[in-house]
């Protein structure tokens, strides 16, 4: 299958590991990858402020650009940029009165597909080693539980690699980061980060996996505030280490 990748701001910016790891899972999953140099953000910031004549023309420019890919899935590793882009470009073209954007919107959305949704429907990686972290913790994320309704899939991959995934009791919490939720409400924020983490370490957890790096630098900065025992990888991070060959390709050695 040929797949474009939209790696998002937040793993361009801070977590091109992830990238790189995306990448990897599905060129071993047996799919064609290419990440469309054009494509920018999908507008989710400042759509999330109420500003949407820039979020439109930010989405604009990254809808042409995975348009132009023709590929026959865009996946993203995010369920916050996947669901901007399935279920909220379509009202936020129609807002600012772009008829074609719209369908244009409507069109590529039925191409979109969050990683581990993808994976989990056409096969993911054979694992050929148990990944190193330890038991973990699997962290479902808002936008993919509540907007996408992916809930299973996550930890079926996770379990399938060769993770213990540990239940935490924190089933479908926020972390406390919801954009700029942690911005204009920091103490609230916290308080609800520290219920996602005091689950974590309740459970015998030594890792935390999820599949928003936006959710998982929120968590992580908390527990590194905290001094917690806890390691955060995407999970794509985590297929990655399972599923590469021994030998100086592989990603334990860090190479593609």
């Amino acid at each position: 299958m040929r797949v474009s990748l939209f790696p998002t701001c937040v793993v361009d910016a801070v977590a091109v590991e992830v990238g790189v790891s995306t990448v990897r899972v599905l060129r071993r999953a047996g799919h064609t990858v290419d990440v469309p140099a054009a494509a920018t953000c999908c507008g989710q910031p400042a759509w999330n402020a109420g500003h949407i004549e820039p979020a439109a023309a930010v989405a604009s420019t990254t809808l042409a650009a995975l348009e132009a890919a023709d590929a026959d899935v865009v996946v993203v590793p995010a369920g916050s940029c996947a669901t901007m882009i399935r279920t909220f470009w379509p009202e936020l073209f129609a807002l600012v009165g772009d008829h074609d954007g719209e369908v244009r919107a409507r069109a590529l959305g039925a191409r979109v597909r969050e990683l581990s949704e993808l994976l989990a429907a056409e096969g993911a990686p054979a694992p050929v080693r148990a990944p190193a972290g330890g038991p973990t913790a699997y962290h479902r994320s808002c936008h993919m539980l509540r907007e996408l309704r992916i809930v299973d899939q996550p930890t079926d991959l996770l379990a399938a690699a060769g993770c213990e995934v540990m239940p935490t009791g924190s089933g479908d919490l926020c972390c406390g980061f919801g954009g700029l939720f942690s911005v204009k409400l920091p103490e609230l924020s916290v308080a609800m980060g520290d219920e996602i983490l005091d689950a974590a370490i309740a459970s015998g957890a030594a890792e935390v996996v999820g599949c928003d790096m936006s959710c998982l630098l929120h968590l992580q900065g908390r527990a590194e505030r905290r001094g917690l025992p806890l390691t955060f990888r995407h999970l794509a991070e985590v297929l990655d280490e399972s599923s590469a060959p021994p030998g100086p390709g592989s990603a334990v050695a860090g190479t593609p």
